[in-house]
């Protein structure tokens, strides 16, 4: 389409054209019509189309082979190259290197863009594979599976645990697996090692698993030293890693040597495996054998223990081929009709590949793959984003380089190599961008490994993914971003290139480079809009009324099996501290991701109620430290057994009663009859768990056994002095263990650790996204100047002011600013409010979010718009003027 104010283009008739495709051979006709085009247009404009006509027929016949034959017999002095050949590609390197050096602020925009895209992808493609890999080195993992268990109440809950017998039972009972492996795992697990008089503690953070024999013929976890035949055989015997072994016992051969384990229970080295692998979900670095966990937990160990499940407790199978999953689903419901008959918590026993483990949420799983799409969508974006950034800076230099063009097809330069020049000086950026990219990568993987809390690396020549995805990357950056610009440079016509008189349309109009920036902002507005909503909905998480008194509270964990009279001492004794206001013994805090559920019996009913009933351990200093608020009743009195509860406005709804006083007096009964008690007082309902959680029935009581924290009140002011009178006291009463402790604070923020990592990656990638969208604008508005210059030149003349003239390019930003706001606004908001609806308390979206949201990048634009426009506007209008 012609622009305003340019003359009509016009052709010869079609007949005359069809007669020049079919009389002229093809190796000249592209070079001959582009000829006889130009000079029709020039007799059209002087005599009109009949002699134009005419004279381009004319010139038809005298280009023919037989008129030009004498000057095909003259030897050429030149050899005519392919655009492929060896040396048209030093030519094309040569003159690439050039211009790149020429123009050095064009290429440096041109690096650092693609070089922030393809950083971005190396990081996000090596997360995904990272993560892809998990636990697919195992020998067979194809008919690998865990046992999990889903628990149906009023509603469905998952568990990766299932009960202990059945393991044992399975293999018994069936021949549909192979081989069958139970494992229960504990971490934080003190670990004691003794070498001559020195003794050494360590916290091993991946703990203690208690597997049975078939564990290492189930995975692939190589054994550098024992016997893998009668290895976790005998009681009493464990496997460390070969890093733990060092760190033990240094250089010594641990064969035989002995650590202890949580104070009380002896193992005896009698393997040494090798360093797991940094993509398994199987962290631990100590396997027991099986026979030990009797030693540990009674209970757990038993073969009657069908009355209930903890995660800890897992059961691998590998089946036979030709099993299916279904075959064996099919047999499991017999355990529940035998063992669990009548119990309301009625349990589904499923098998879970071994694919599946990293990626189930519901079962444990630390990533989904729907994130993973999310993640490579990302990437994608980022890289295709700035292949356009590409193309728009150069587009906008696509005028300054006409009459090169037009020189070289002057001289014989067809468009092939014209095209494929412009494509080397692409794929010299690409390359300078990605090796840039490879040492942004290498510098911010602590960074992405501490985010994401994996264990990645640039596997450069260890693995051959990565270099063929570089590989990959690079041809298909250099074509995506050099094809179009490449295009519009060979197509120039060389009279109207050499003039410098090329239309808009000739050089790549407006009107996709608008779209484009219109798209780039968009998504801008939406990853800034989504800032906002999760850093103010983090925000409220964090100041919210939680129904509880978070502040200044010490989390201390209880000595192993430590004695309930000096539980009581070591309270006392930090009670007495000047910096200490309260202390309690409990199992957790009031909101804690540790929590023990099960089906409570109200009022000496027949059979347990619907609904599962979240069981808190704490004695009678726990509501007054937490400062829950008593509705109705009183609280427990001291007691190292259950005799009394309290429960909370959520239990007496459950139970459809009209107040909370007709619950006083009344029995409650949990884990069958195993805890029974009288209910003496209701609270005020409080978060138990994270906001992302309804408020459940809950109850409070002296479960003695379950205590697992000191949970100390202190005074700030006074906190170093406290915390190390903690410890000192602690340390006295338990010379054999380590003190540790935690603030609630900090537990309590780790509900929203998914959350946190979620806002951290908008704030980069909006801050990557605004920083391309930004550098597209700079190419716009450097079109635009090339474009205006003799606008703006007559303008100027005209009397227009410097702000008038800068008002031209804040216009047009101004418009594609608020055309992509109106776009990003209800992606936006929809987007917003589905993941708010994963909160059950939350924030709404006011418009001062979009408010902020389209500010924030109006001040963007202009600081990037700013001196490319003021500096077109303060140019001189004579040297803008000076050719015509």
């Amino acid at each position: 389409m012609s622009t305003p104010g340019s003359p009509r283009p016009v052709g010869p008739p079609r007949w005359a054209y069809w007669l020049l495709t079919k009389l002229h051979p093809e190796n000249t006709l592209e070079e001959v019509e582009g000829d006889l085009d130009e000079l029709y247009a020039y007799w059209h404009h002087r005599a009109g189309r009949t002699q134009a006509t005419l004279r381009y027929l004319l010139n038809v016949i005298s280009v023919l082979p037989p008129f030009v034959r004498r000057r095909k017999q003259v030897k050429q002095p030149y050899e005519h190259y392919s655009p492929l050949h060896p040396a048209m590609i030093r030519n094309y390197l040569k003159i690439a290197i050039r211009n790149l050096t020429r123009n050095r602020s064009y290429a440096l925009l041109n690096v650092s863009g693609l070089a922030l895209g393809l950083t971005c992808g190396i990081l996000l493609f090596t997360l995904i594979t990272y993560h892809l890999s998990f636990d697919n080195f195992h020998s067979q993992s194809d008919r690998t599976y865990r046992f999990v268990t889903e628990q149906h109440r009023e509603t469905i809950s998952y568990s990766r645990g299932v009960p202990a017998p059945l393991g044992k039972a399975f293999r018994n009972d069936y021949t549909f697996a192979e081989k069958v492996a139970r494992v229960a795992t504990f971490d934080d697990m003190l670990i004691t090692v003794k070498k001559g008089q020195e003794v050494t503690k360590y916290i091993e953070p991946e703990g203690v698993a208690f597997a049975e024999t078939d564990f290492f013929n189930l995975f692939n976890f190589p054994l550098i030293n024992g016997n893998k035949a009668t290895n976790l055989t005998e009681p009493n015997t464990a496997i460390l890693t070969e890093r733990l072994a060092r760190k033990f016992f240094g250089n010594a051969n641990p064969i035989n040597q002995m650590i202890r384990m949580n104070s009380k229970i002896d193992l005896r080295i009698i393997g040494v495996m090798a360093d797991l692998p940094d993509n398994t979900d199987l962290r631990a670095e100590i396997f027991a054998s099986y026979t030990t966990l009797k030693q540990y937990d009674d209970w757990l160990a038993s073969d009657d223990s069908w009355g209930g499940i903890v995660s800890s407790m897992q059961c691998f199978l590998q089946l036979r081929p030709g099993i299916t999953p279904a075959q064996v689903e099919s047999v499991l419901p017999a355990y529940v009709k035998k063992y669990r008959p009548t119990s309301k918590n009625v349990h589904h026993y499923k098998l879970q590949p071994l694919a599946e483990l990293h990626f189930d949420a519901r079962y444990g799983g630390t990533m989904t793959k729907s994130n993973l799409w999310v993640l490579a969508c990302i990437g994608l974006f980022l890289i295709i984003t700035a292949c356009v950034n590409f193309v728009n800076l150069a587009t906008a230099q696509a005028l300054n380089r006409s009459k090169e063009v037009g020189v070289r097809k002057v001289l014989g330069s067809v468009r092939g190599q014209l095209f494929w020049q412009f494509i080397t000086e692409t794929g010299l950026i690409t390359v300078t961008a990605l090796l840039l990219a490879l040492l942004c990568s290498l510098a911010l993987l602590p960074f992405v490994n501490d985010w994401f809390q994996s264990r990645l690396n640039l596997s450069l020549l260890t693995s051959w993914q990565l270099p063929a995805f570089l590989l990959g990357l690079t041809l298909v950056v250099t074509i995506l971003s050099g094809a179009y610009p490449g295009l519009i440079l060979a197509g120039f016509q060389p009279i109207l290139a050499l003039k410098g008189r090329l239309s808009q349309q000739a050089i790549g109009g407006f009107n996709t480079r608008r779209a484009l920036i219109i798209t780039q902002f968009a998504i801008s507005q939406i990853l800034i809009i989504g800032v906002i909503v999760i850093a103010n909905q983090m925000r409220y998480a964090q100041q919210a009324e939680l129904g509880f008194d978070k502040e200044a509270v010490v989390m201390v964990s209880l000595a192993t099996d430590s004695k309930p009279e000096t539980r009581h001492t070591v309270a006392n004794k930090f009670s007495s501290l000047a910096g200490v206001k309260k202390v309690s013994l409990c199992q957790a805090a009031p909101a804690s991701s540790s929590n023990w559920t099960t089906s409570p019996r109200y009022d000496n009913r027949p059979e347990d109620e619907q609904f599962a009933i979240n069981v808190r351990g704490g004695d009678d200093q726990f509501i007054p430290l937490f400062d829950l608020q008593l509705v109705t009743g009183r609280n427990v009195y001291p007691a190292d057994s259950v005799r009394e509860f309290v429960v909370n406005e959520a239990f007496v709804r459950k139970l459809n009663l009209s107040s909370p006083d007709a619950v006083l007096g009344k029995m409650l009964s949990l884990n069958g009859d195993r805890f029974k008690g009288q209910i003496v007082g209701v609270i005020r309902n409080f978060h138990d768990k994270s906001f992302h959680a309804d408020i459940e029935p809950m109850c409070i009581s002296t479960v003695a056994e379950n205590y697992d924290y000191y949970a100390v009140k202190i005074d700030l002011s006074k906190a170093q002095t406290t915390l190390s009178a903690l410890d000192k006291i602690w340390s006295q009463t338990h010379p054999d263990q380590v003190f540790s402790y935690q603030f609630l604070d900090d537990q309590i923020a780790e509900f929203y650790e998914t959350e946190s990592l979620i806002l951290k990656l908008i704030q980069v990638f909006a801050g990557i996204a605004i920083f391309i969208g930004c550098l597209g604008l700079y190419g716009l508005v450097s079109f635009m100047a090339a474009q205006k210059r003799k606008e703006i030149g007559i303008r100027k003349v005209l009397g227009s002011s410097t702000g008038q003239i800068v008002w031209i390019f804040a216009g047009e930003f101004t418009r594609l600013i608020v055309i992509a706001f109106v776009l990003a606004v209800p992606v936006a908001w929809f987007a917003m409010s589905r993941w708010l609806q994963t909160f059950k308390d939350q924030i709404s979206i006011g418009p001062e979010v979009f408010v902020l949201a389209i500010a924030g990048t109006f001040v963007v634009a202009i600081l990037t718009v700013g001196y490319r426009s003021i500096k077109a506007a303060l140019m001189n209008p004579v040297k803008s003027l000076r050719s015509e």
